[in-house]
Parts: structure tokens; sequence; C-alpha cells
């Protein structure tokens, strides 16, 4: 197991079986963005969310949000002290998936490599399975 398979944790709650399986990561730069966004008055104390909608050029679209709630059907993913909140449906469809944070040409974005994506739109956030 490498070493970022081992700083990113499945919360305590997460018992079920098959939730290793079903994981979604953060890498380290998504780690320290998230944190560096946590360090805001507006977002302190709250956990970064990714859920995926309907929509979107390919036909779902991936959402990341900041929330202070984690639900009973909430799946938690912590890596380096930042946690990231997945509600159940979404994780179907994201199981397996790394968050990276990117910095390029086009911009500063969160982006999601999502292994049951059949295609994905050329920004990035929208999918198709």
């Amino acid at each position: 197991m490498n070493e970022a398979s081992q700083e990113t944790q499945l919360s305590s709650e997460q018992g079920a079986k098959g939730a290793t399986e079903r994981a979604v990561s953060l890498s380290e730069a998504a780690a320290k963005r998230v944190l560096t966004l946590m360090e805001s008055e507006e977002n302190q104390g709250q956990n970064l969310r990714i859920a995926v909608s309907g929509g979107g050029c390919q036909g779902f679209s991936y959402g990341f949000s900041f929330d202070d709630a984690v639900n009973e059907d909430d799946h938690t993913f912590t890596r380096d002290g930042a946690t990231l909140v997945v509600d159940d449906v979404s994780l179907d469809l994201l199981a397996g998936s790394e968050v990276d944070f990117v910095e390029d040409l086009m911009g500063a974005y969160f982006r999601v490599t999502n292994p049951n994506a059949d295609s994905t739109c050329g920004c990035g956030t929208s999918f198709s399975i």
C-alpha cells in the first residue's frame, strides 16, 4: 500500500462491506487546498462536499461545496486533516475516484479522476457512465 493510500482513511462510521472499494481519495494537493479554504472565516469548521447530479454536457456533473453537516447516509474520507463528504448515491458513481487540485493555464480547480466514467467533457466538470 503506498503512502497516499495509507493517509487516506475511511471514517470510523464506514465499516460496511465494500466500503474500501467505494472509497474516494483526496490528493495531497487537494487536501492542502481544502485546508487553505477552510481558513477563511466563512468556511471554518466545514468539510468539502462533492455530489453528483444530473446535467452537464455528458449527463452527470460534479458539484463542490463547503458544508458543516454530515448526514446519516454520508461517507467521509480524510487526508492530512482535510475531510471530503460524499452522499451515498453520489458514492456509487464516484467509487474509486481521486479528487485533485490543479493550477494551470485554465485556472485553479478541483479535478476528479473517475474510473467509472466512460467519457468526460473537455472542462472535466461533467461525465457519462
